[in-house]
C-alpha cells in the first residue's frame, strides 16, 4: 500500500491537473432547491480537528520518499569534487504549534510552526585531486532541521464529491546543519559539503513533504467521504451524498450540500423543492446537520418496499400489551379475544399497509401511517384461527433525543381511526367493550410498545457505523416545519485517524 501511494506522488503533477480539470462540477442556476442534506462545521470544530494536524504531518514526512541528492563542484587547485546523499529518512519529528484560519471563499489556512525533524544517511563523496590523486568516502550523516510550514487546502467539486486541494504549500527554514559522524573527518569537508548541499536540499524537501500532504489530504477527503456514504447505507437502502453545490469556506465555518436522494433497488427518488438556506443555520455549535423532510420519507418508503415495517409480538410481550391495567372490562375483553388461549400460543403481527407519510413541524416528527394488526391463536390439536383483524389509521407526534450515545423517541399525541375492524368474539361489531378497550391500548400501551422496539434498532444500527466511538456533547435535534437540524459539540476519536493513517502508510 505504501509503495502504490508513492507511485501515486510521482506523478502529482499530472493527477492535480486532472483534479482542476474535472473540479467544475455542474450545477444548476438555484442549487439549494436540490439540497437534501447540509453539513456545517463551525471554527471551534475546525480548531479541534486542527489538533490533529500533527499526526499527519508526521505521516508525511515519515511516509515522502526522498530521492537521492546528487551533485559536483569544482575547486581550484583542488580539481571536482562530487557527493551522494543516499537512504534519507526521518529519523525523529517534533512540531511545537499549530494553527488553522477560515479565509472565506478562499482555503482553510494552516500555519504549523517549528518543525524540528532529523534526517538520517548515507554521504558518499569523492575528490579528485589536480595531482591525479583521488579519494573515495562514505560516511553516515544527520541533518538537524527547524522549518515552518503552510498549506492552503482548497476545497473543490471533484466527480460529485469534495476534493481537497492541498497543492499551495510552502516550507521555511530556520535551520538546516549537517553533521558527518566521526570526528577523523576535517572540519573544512563538513562546511564544504554544507554549503554544497543545503540548496538542494531545501528544494527536495519541501517538494516531496508538500506532495505527501497534498497526496493525504485527497485520501483523508475521501476517507471522509466514504466514511460519511456509509453510516447512510444500511443494506439495500443507501442515501446518495453527491455534492448539491460547490462547498463554501467562510470566516466562520466550512459548509458542504449534498443531494440526499435514497436509492432502493428500481425506487426512483427525485427532489427539486428544498427549503434550505444558510441562514437556518448558526455558528454557536461545532458541527450541524440540516435534512429535508423529504429524505425521511423517502427512507420509510425504502424501509416499507424492503419488508422492514413489520412487527411480531409473542408471549410476555403479547401480555404487557392485554393487561395494561386489571379491571373487569379489560378481562372480559381478553377472554373474548383469545378464547382462552394462552398467550405463549398466540401470536400479534403488526405491519404498514401503505407508506407512512412524515411531516416535519415544530412540536415534533409528525408520523401519519394506515397500520394493520393481526391477531392469531393456536388451540392445541387445531388449526391456526384469526381472532382479530383491524386497520386503523394512526398518526402520532415524536420527539427524539440523543442521550448516553442512545436515541430516544418519545410519543406525544396520537390519534386512531379504525378503517376495519373483524372479531370472531364479536362478527357483528354489536359490541362497542372491545374496540374500546383496543383503542386504548393502542394509545397507551401499543404506540410506546412499537416504539420501544425502534428504539434499540436505530441505536444498534449508528453504533455499528461507529457513533459510539465519537464523545457527542449535548446533541440537540430540533424540528422545524419541512426540515430537521442536529446540532451538537463532539470529542474527536484519536484512534480513529491513527487507525486509518496506518491502514494506508
Amino acid at each position: 500500500m505504501l509503495w502504490a501511494g508513492r507511485m501515486r506522488l510521482g506523478t502529482f503533477g499530472i493527477l492535480l491537473m486532472l483534479v482542476h480539470a474535472s473540479a467544475a462540477c455542474e450545477f444548476g442556476p438555484f442549487p439549494y432547491s436540490t439540497t437534501g442534506i447540509v453539513c456545517r462545521m463551525t471554527k471551534p470544530a475546525a480548531l479541534l480537528l486542527n489538533q490533529e494536524t500533527a499526526q499527519v504531518i508526521q505521516a508525511a514526512f515519515r511516509n515522502a520518499k526522498f530521492p537521492n541528492i546528487t551533485g559536483e563542484r569544482s575547486m581550484r587547485l583542488l580539481g571536482k569534487v562530487a557527493y551522494e546523499l543516499t537512504n534519507i529518512q526521518v529519523n525523529d519529528l517534533s512540531i511545537e504549534q499549530s494553527e488553522v484560519e477560515l479565509k472565506e471563499n478562499d482555503a482553510i489556512h494552516i500555519a504549523i510552526k517549528n518543525v524540528t525533524a532529523f534526517f538520517k544517511g548515507t554521504l558518499t563523496y569523492g575528490y579528485a585531486g589536480a595531482w591525479f590523486l583521488q579519494l573515495f568516502h562514505s560516511v553516515d550523516f544527520e541533518i538537524e532541521s527547524s522549518i515552518d510550514l503552510q498549506i492552503n487546502i482548497k476545497l473543490m467539486c471533484q466527480k460529485d464529491q469534495v476534493a481537497a486541494d492541498a497543492s499551495d504549500c510552502y516550507l521555511t527554514f530556520h535551520k538546516l546543519t549537517l553533521h558527518l559522524q566521526g570526528d577523523k573527518e576535517p572540519g573544512w569537508l563538513k562546511q564544504l559539503f554544507t554549503d554544497f548541499i543545503s540548496f538542494t536540499l531545501k528544494l527536495v524537501l519541501k517538494s516531496e513533504v508538500c506532495n505527501e500532504i497534498s497526496f493525504l489530504a485527497q485520501v483523508l477527503a475521501n476517507f471522509v467521504h466514504d466514511l460519511a456514504a456509509n453510516f447512510v447505507r444500511d443494506k439495500d437502502i443507501s442515501v446518495d451524498i453527491s455534492l448539491a453545490s460547490v462547498p463554501l469556506i467562510k470566516a466562520n465555518y466550512l459548509e458542504s450540500h449534498h443531494k440526499g436522494l435514497v436509492l432502493y433497488k428500481n425506487y426512483s427518488d427525485v427532489f427539486s423543492d428544498s427549503v434550505f438556506s444558510p441562514s437556518l443555520l448558526t455558528e454557536s455549535r461545532m458541527l450541524y446537520f440540516w435534512l429535508s423532510e423529504h429524505i425521511l420519507n423517502s427512507l420509510v418508503s425504502a424501509a416499507f418496499l424492503d419488508k422492514r415495517l413489520v412487527l411480531t409480538i409473542r408471549g410476555e410481550k403479547l401480555q404487557a400489551l392485554f393487561e395494561m391495567e386489571d379491571t373487569e372490562a379489560q378481562r372480559k375483553a381478553v377472554q373474548m379475544i383469545f378464547q382462552g388461549t394462552s398467550y405463549n400460543d398466540s401470536v400479534a403481527k403488526v405491519w404498514s399497509l401503505a407508506h407512512p407519510q412524515i411531516s416535519l413541524q415544530p412540536e415534533g416528527t409528525v408520523v401519519k401511517s394506515l397500520v394493520a394488526v393481526e391477531v392469531s391463536i393456536f388451540p392445541l390439536g387445531e388449526e391456526p384461527l384469526m381472532v382479530l383483524y383491524m386497520e386503523k389509521e394512526i398518526t402520532v407526534t415524536i420527539q427524539a433525543a440523543y442521550v448516553e450515545k442512545k436515541l430516544l423517541l418519545h410519543p406525544l399525541d396520537s390519534r386512531i381511526e379504525f378503517k376495519v375492524f373483524k372479531c370472531t368474539a364479536d362478527p357483528r361489531g354489536n359490541d362497542p367493550s372491545i374496540r374500546n378497550f383496543l383503542q386504548t391500548m393502542i394509545s397507551v400501551v401499543g404506540i410506546p410498545e412499537v416504539i420501544s422496539r425502534i428504539e434499540p434498532a436505530l441505536t444498534s444500527l449508528m453504533n455499528s457505523k461507529g457513533l459510539n466511538l465519537f464523545e457527542i456533547r449535548s446533541p440537540e435535534i430540533i424540528t422545524r416545519k419541512g426540515y430537521i437540524i442536529v446540532q451538537l459539540d463532539f470529542s474527536f476519536p484519536n484512534h480513529l485517524l491513527l487507525d486509518f493513517l496506518e491502514k494506508i502508510l
